[in-house]
């Protein structure tokens, strides 16, 4: 059972990581509600004293460690681009409302 619920995190993971990757249009909300159940699910099955003894469970853990630390990179880049975008709207917001009254540098009036 911990098996199964380690290989749907890895494989929502993987689709998280590749349309992030691709540039594609996807739905976050969606991915964020699997993320978390599997992070419930995988809370209440590692209770078990004997959850992590399983050599499989072990080398899933060790490939979902790697796909997690990609999908944290991609994510990262995703979460940049976001900001450097928003940056930008925002700063041309503030100019075209802007009339020049406290900018450092006086606008020239047009003649």
């Amino acid at each position: 059972m911990l098996l199964a619920s380690l290989t749907r995190l890895e494989a929502t993971i993987d689709a998280e990581t590749a349309a992030l990757s691709a540039h594609a249009a996807f739905d976050q909300d969606a991915f964020n509600r699997r993320k978390s159940q599997s992070l419930l699910e995988l809370t209440r099955l590692a209770r078990r004293e004997d959850a992590l003894a399983d050599p499989e469970v072990a080398a899933c853990l060790g490939r979902l460690r790697d796909k997690l630390a990609r999908n944290q990179q991609v994510v990262a880049l995703h979460l940049r681009a976001a900001e450097e975008v928003s940056d930008v709207v925002a700063r041309a917001l503030r100019a075209a409302e802007s009339d020049g009254t406290y900018t450092a540098a006086p606008r020239i009036a047009a003649r």
